[in-house]
């Protein structure tokens, strides 16, 4: 029989010894031994309580609260729970920045083994403060007592049937999930707000691309005595304002625009009105498939001229973070009106240099399509190399044997290789060569 191994099993160490021996009546037999150490890994009890001046608790939360001293939660989780606290309690605030509140978790574990009684909202599970604790105290004991999401509560107030809402959360949380729900086309969306992603900022963005097609359920202050619920169309929304807490349903009320495989090159607005200054659509789609942009997380669009390239990809992919470059200050006003004419919220764009540019704010990008170089391709192919992730790719377009070459040599200066080779010719245009690179 071997030393076996140490494991943690309900916070008592034992080990598990496993038996050598080839017969089979010993072949699956383990023992296993305790040792005197015993570890008490922190405790939390995470309560969810609504909004309600006076909160209707389980009889198991009552317990907890009465048996507890150390608690924690919001100022205004604070102000609905001190009528119910026992003398001589202490509070942790949760505030900003999160890693303060979990250093003054982490002091009182280390002189303490009596749990923490976390106050949250509604279902600490559902984006709530309990998956906080998971991410950033992963070896931490969880009790979780929840109460009625505030989407749930706002649903059940309507009589709304709920199993077919996708729920995103925007507190504390940029647009991306929103924004993808909605090219998606999903036809009920559950959207928890904050003090920035209100209400009426939700129906101005979803005014300013298109998205009308939506009747807006805003509940406000729920469970509370002023709480307040109302249907609203989205242009009237965008002059709503409400009392926090607050959160939405949006509810399409009919297909409204009707997603594009493939958008026609004259639908686009074109640089001074040219329409050759365009990828065109046939390119596009292709130049999309090369990036592989299904597996990709975010895609960079250097040279973004009307911006068709990074627009399609934003509508065929909307999980992708985009972020696009242009040096032409007059390709600001295009990218922006062709963005909201075809309903592709999200795309981040930079305007000035490449090679100037300040990367390092920038999510690192997997998918990088070079759609113009200004006569630097070489410059730019090594810098988007440096910061891109390890299994990143580029893409190029070449018109001519000489770029092609030079955009090989390019990528091969830095250390990568062509790992896809397609040429097509549309129409009379010249013949294009789409290339991408790879480390691998």
């Amino acid at each position: 029989m071997n030393n076996g191994q140490w494991i943690m099993n309900n916070g008592q160490c034992s080990r598990v010894a496993f038996c050598a021996d080839n017969s089979s009546d010993l072949q699956q037999e383990l023992s296993t031994v305790h040792c005197p150490l015993s570890i008490e890994l922190p405790r939390f009890i995470v309560i969810g309580i609504s909004d309600s001046a006076t909160p209707e608790l389980s009889g198991e939360a009552m317990q907890h609260v009465r048996a507890g001293r150390v608690f924690s939660g919001g100022k205004r989780h604070h102000e609905i729970m001190r009528p119910l606290l026992t003398e001589g309690y202490r509070w942790i605030d949760i505030t900003v920045p999160i890693s303060d509140v979990f250093d003054r978790y982490r002091e009182h574990f280390a002189v303490s083994a009596e749990a923490i009684v976390v106050i949250a909202s509604g279902d600490p599970l559902f984006f709530g403060f309990a998956n906080t604790i998971r991410r950033l105290m992963p070896e931490a004991q969880l009790t979780i007592i929840p109460a009625m999401n505030s989407l749930q509560t706002l649903a059940h107030r309507l009589a709304m049937p709920y199993d077919d809402m996708h729920c995103v959360s925007l507190t504390g949380r940029p647009w991306q999930e929103l924004d993808a729900a909605l090219i998606r086309g999903t036809r009920k969306i559950g959207i928890l707000t904050d003090r920035n992603h209100t209400p009426r900022a939700i129906a101005q963005r979803m005014h300013d691309y298109g998205y009308d097609n939506y009747t807006m359920y805003v509940g406000s202050r729920l469970g509370n005595e002023r709480e307040t619920i109302k249907a609203l169309s989205v242009e009237v929304c965008c002059q709503y304002d409400c009392e926090m807490p607050n959160c939405v349903i949006v509810v399409m009320t009919d297909e409204g625009r009707t997603r594009k495989f493939g958008i026609p090159d004259a639908e686009f607005l074109h640089l001074d009105g040219r329409s050759r200054m365009i990828t065109k659509m046939p390119i596009r789609l292709l130049s999309l498939q090369a990036m592989q942009l299904r597996r990709r997380r975010v895609m960079w669009d250097v040279g973004f001229c009307t911006g068709s390239v990074c627009i399609e990809a934003r509508l065929q992919f909307p999980h992708l973070e985009v972020v696009a470059f242009e040096v032409r200050p007059e390709c600001e006003e295009l990218i922006v009106e062709n963005a909201r004419r075809h309903g592709a919220p999200g795309i981040r764009h930079v305007i000035g240099d490449f090679l100037e540019a300040d990367l390092i704010v920038l999510p690192r990008p997997d998918a990088v399509f070079i759609g113009g170089h200004g006569g630097h391709l070489r410059e730019i192919v090594a810098r988007v190399e440096s910061v891109m992730t390890d299994d990143g790719s580029i893409t190029f377009n070449s018109v001519s044997a000489e770029s092609q070459q030079l955009f090989i040599d390019s990528v091969e200066a830095v250390g990568m290789h062509i790992t896809a080779r397609h040429r097509i010719q549309l129409d009379d245009y010249n013949p294009i060569t789409i290339l991408t690179a790879s480390r691998n």
